[in-house]
């Protein structure tokens, strides 16, 4: 069977860094940070008390309050994400085929700040009896981003979500990618959102011992590849990413970002939330990626990694990568943007897929920022380009994304110029 050629015709997104595709990506170009001091609860006895939050979203622009009622933060940020996409694509909602038009979007956690709350209100009142939302479970199951975007626009092709912590939406967008290469759908939105940045949130990944607790100095925190990072910064918002078969996007005079030319999936198989050491599942997914891209590491311009900051990760990555690319490694650019926006969990991949398309449309390799002179980890190969503190122009002809999350869980996209 001859697969079809699938292209990007559509952005939008909400981060830490801006409520739409062109102030965020200003911003990671411009090497700007997305962290501050916790605003959405009282952080002040919790051992870290910043996070990369979405800031001054007006949501009503895009949802009215019956729809607000029965979304949690995680489905607003998706549903003004696909909105900007949406309309960025072009799609004439009276002439397509919207049977033909579908949604697949992850999250790793979903609904956990309602779940939160609802629980908290039930425990105040429980002498009362048992009262909770009508809107409890709709709000915090994971696959209801997908169903309201669905329902926002009709759209009736496939429609389902992905959970697989920090790799949920480059699966997502993998699937995608996949059902327009079989003829299952023309078009498919795919991407991710994330809100965890609440008690819960925040408590559970202090007791992991995960998050940096570098609270006199938030902006400076997320410092991949450097010997002083100490935990990931949380991040929250969403991206969605407009996938298209070619022949249907040339049809309709779409223009085009980038070609999607490649996935990969993998397990490491190894322990709950520790990368194997040697990298072993980020080896065999980039492999499995450049395989289905028909594409060599000679290929490949950039590299946007998971990068989280972490003691183990950023050292398991760097070696996955000098083992897969050999020689090619070295002239790479490779970068983390998480040192911007944080860390979005299950919108991580999406909202760094996008930048990935975005080097490549752009020519321009994001950075990583916070990286000083002297602060050099021996376990790290510095003679690879990690882009720091500076974005760099260059030609980007593909650009590989990694995303690794608890429980073992790899996914790796590739995007190359449109030719």
């Amino acid at each position: 069977m001859e697969l079809k050629r699938v292209v990007v015709t559509g952005l939008g997104a909400v981060t830490p860094l801006g409520n739409d595709v062109c102030t965020t990506w200003q911003g990671v170009v411009e090497g700007k940070s997305g962290a501050a001091p916790i605003t959405k609860f009282d952080a002040t006895k919790f051992k870290t008390q910043f996070a990369c939050e979405v800031k001054d979203l007006d949501v009503t622009k895009v949802l009215d309050r019956k729809e607000l009622r029965s979304m949690d933060y995680y489905c607003q940020y998706a549903m003004v994400a696909a909105g900007e996409a949406v309309a960025d694509a072009g799609i004439d909602l009276e002439k397509a085929d919207l049977s033909r038009i579908g949604v697949i979007m992850g999250s790793g956690i979903g609904g956990n700040t309602s779940f939160q709350h609802e629980v908290q209100d039930y425990e105040a009142g429980k002498e009362n009896g048992p009262r909770f939302s009508p809107f409890f479970i709709i709000k915090t199951i994971v696959s209801m981003a997908a169903g309201d975007i669905s329902i926002k626009y009709g759209f009736r092709g496939p429609n389902y979500a992905t959970a697989s912590a920090c790799a949920s939406s480059s699966h997502a967008i993998s699937d995608a990618f996949n059902l327009i290469r079989l003829g299952k759908a023309d078009i498919m939105l795919s991407g991710g959102a994330e809100c965890a940045v609440c008690e819960s949130g925040v408590g559970g990944f202090n007791s992991m011992h995960a998050l940096s607790t570098r609270n006199d100095d938030p902006q400076g925190a997320s410092r991949p590849f450097s010997k002083s990072r100490d935990g990931f910064v949380l991040g929250e918002g969403s991206a969605v990413l407009v996938l298209e078969e070619l022949e249907h996007a040339l049809a309709r005079g779409a223009k085009i970002y980038a070609e999607m030319v490649g996935a990969g999936m993998s397990a490491d198989a190894y322990h709950i939330s520790a990368p194997h050491p040697d990298g072993e599942g980020a080896k065999l997914v980039m492999r499995e990626a450049l395989k289905d891209a028909n594409l060599t590491t000679a290929d490949i311009d950039y590299i946007n990694m998971h990068g989280t900051s972490t003691g183990l990760g950023d050292i398991a990555e760097v070696k996955a990568i000098k083992d897969v690319f050999g020689e090619d490694a070295y002239r790479l650019n490779i970068s983390s943007t998480k040192s911007m926006t944080g860390h979005l969990l299950g919108g991580a991949g999406a909202i760094e897929a996008m930048f990935s398309v975005l080097a490549i449309k752009n020519d321009i390799i994001p950075p990583t920022i916070n990286h000083a002179e002297g602060d050099e980890d021996e376990n790290i190969d510095y003679r690879l380009n990690f882009t720091f503190n500076k974005a760099q122009k260059r030609k980007v002809r593909a650009a590989l994304s990694n995303t690794f999350g608890f429980g073992g869980h790899n996914a790796c996209v590739i995007f190359r110029k449109y030719e």
